[in-house]
C-alpha cells in the first residue's frame, strides 16, 4: 500500500526462538505484563506473546517498523527501557522496516547511499534474533525528488540495476526476503497486461519487472525475491480482476525463468469491508502449485467507518484478526504474517490527513494488536489465537 506520515521518518503511498523471546520478558516492564483492554489476553510477554506463539508453529509474526524510535544501544547494553524497543523485541520474530529501505531514504543524491537507518535496523535485528524483510527495491512511489528530474530512456535501465545492485548487495546474505517489486498491477491504468502507468514502464519498458528480479537475485541469491501488492484480498469484481492480473504477471515470471518466490499479499482491511474469502484461498493455492509462498505483509484494519468510540473500533478489528490470519495462515504455503505497524500510536492510518483514513468524529484509529499507550486491543488476543489455530509448520 502506499501513503504518507512522517515522525522520525513517515512516507507511506505519498504520505531467536520461542526461549529467546521468554528471555526477553525479564527486560520488558510491569506497564506491560498483565496489562490488557477488553478481550485481550492477561498476560501477553514471554511464552505469551506472539512472537512466542508463532515460533512454535513454526511461523513467523512481525510487523513494520521505525529504525529511529529504536534504543539499539540500550538493546546492545541490555538496560534499554524505552517501550517501543521493548514491544517490537517482545512481540516479533521477523521485521521490515517502514520506510528506511526505500529509494527516499536510501538515495540522498543520484550519486550517494545512505544506509543509517536501515543498518541500525540490522545491527538492532542481529541483537534481538530476529529476521528481516527489505521492503523495496523498485516501486512508482516512494522515491527521492531528484528521480523524475534525471531519469531518462536513456539512463533508467542503468539507474534501476545499479540501485539494486548497491542495496541489495549491501544486506547480501542478511535478509530474509526482498520485496523486489511493489505495486506494478493497477487494471484501472487500463495498460497491457495490467500494468500500473510508472518511471520505470515508460523509461525502460515492461521488461523492468524481470530485470529488477533479475538484478536482485544476482545481488542477493539467498533472499527469497517477492512481488507485493494491496486490494487483491477480496472477492469483489475490482479486486478479483487485480488478483488475476497479479496471478498472470506471475506467470509470466515463471515461464521466462525469472527468479520469484514469494507473493506479498499487502492486507490493508477495512472494518467495515467484506472480508476475504475463497477467491483468495484459491489464489494462494495456486501459487503454491508454481512452487511459491505467499506472504502477509502489511495487514492493518481500517476503522474510519466504524461508529462508535474506542470499544466499538476494538471489537471491530479484532473481528477482522481473528478471521482473516486464520483463514490465511491455514494454508501451507503461508508462513509469514506482518502487520504494518504494531500500535496505533505510530500507524499511517492515525496520522494520515485523507478522506479514507480521518475519522469524521475525529478520534484515532485503533487498526492494530496494540494501542496509543502501547497496551494490547482485543486483536492481540483474536490474532494469538489465530496463530495458535494454524497448522505446525515443520522445521
Amino acid at each position: 500500500m502506499t501513503e504518507s506520515k512522517s515522525s522520525a521518518q513517515w512516507t507511506r503511498r505519498q504520505f531467536g526462538k520461542a526461549a529467546l523471546a521468554m528471555g526477553a520478558a525479564a527486560a520488558i516492564p510491569k506497564w506491560l505484563e498483565g496489562e490488557q483492554t477488553s478481550g485481550a489476553a492477561a498476560s501477553v510477554t514471554g511464552a505469551n506473546s506472539l512472537r512466542a506463539h508463532a515460533e512454535a508453529r513454526g511461523l513467523m509474526y512481525g510487523t513494520a517498523v521505525i529504525p529511529d524510535l529504536l534504543d539499539v544501544d540500550g538493546v546492545a547494553a541490555g538496560a534499554t527501557t524505552d517501550r517501543y524497543t521493548q514491544l517490537i523485541q517482545e512481540q516479533a520474530n521477523i521485521l521490515v522496516a517502514e520506510n528506511a529501505m526505500k529509494w527516499h531514504a536510501l538515495r540522498p543524491s543520484p550519486t550517494s547511499f545512505d544506509f543509517a537507518q536501515a543498518d541500525k535496523l540490522m545491527r538492532f535485528a542481529k541483537l534481538t534474533g530476529q529476521s528481516v524483510r527489505g521492503h523495496n527495491l523498485c516501486w512508482h512511489e516512494g522515491n527521492p525528488e531528484w528521480l523524475n528530474g534525471t531519469a531518462t530512456k536513456e539512463n533508467a535501465r542503468q539507474l534501476l540495476t545499479e540501485h539494486i545492485q548497491t542495496v541489495a548487495g549491501h544486506f547480501r546474505g542478511q535478509l530474509h526476503s526482498w520485496d523486489v517489486v511493489n505495486e506494478a498491477i493497477n487494471p484501472s491504468d487500463r495498460l497491457h497486461d495490467g500494468l500500473r502507468k510508472t518511471l520505470w514502464l515508460e523509461l525502460i519498458g515492461p521488461d523492468y519487472l524481470e530485470l529488477a528480479f533479475r538484478t536482485a537475485a544476482a545481488a542477493d541469491p539467498t533472499a527469497k525475491l517477492t512481488y507485493n501488492d494491496y486490494d487483491i484480498e477480496l472477492d469483489t469484481w475490482d479486486q478479483t480482476t487485480k488478483r488475476d492480473q497479479v496471478l498472470a504477471l506471475v506467470r509470466r515470471f515463471k515461464a521466462n525463468g525469472v527468479p520469484i518466490h514469494a507473493v506479498g499479499v499487502q492486507s490493508h482491511l477495512k472494518a467495515d469491508a467484506p472480508l476475504p474469502g475463497g477467491g483468495l484461498v484459491k489464489f494462494i493455492r495456486t501459487l503454491r502449485k508454481m512452487g511459491l509462498e505467499v506472504y502477509i505483509t502489511e495487514m492493518d484494519v481500517n476503522t474510519r467507518a466504524v461508529e462508535g468510540g474506542p470499544n466499538a473500533q476494538d471489537k471491530a478489528v479484532a473481528k477482522v484478526f481473528g478471521h482473516y490470519p486464520h483463514r490465511v495462515l491455514a494454508e501451507a504455503n503461508v508462513p509469514i504474517l506482518l502487520t504494518w505497524g504494531i500500535t496505533s500510536k505510530h500507524s499511517w492510518l492515525s496520522h494520515s490527513e485523507e478522506p479514507w483514513a480521518k475519522r469524521p468524529d475525529d478520534a484515532r484509529q485503533r487498526p492494530l494488536p496494540f494501542d496509543d499507550d502501547l497496551k494490547p486491543t482485543p486483536a492481540f488476543a483474536a490474532l494469538r489465537s489465530a496463530i495458535d489455530r494454524a497448522p505446525a509448520r515443520k522445521g
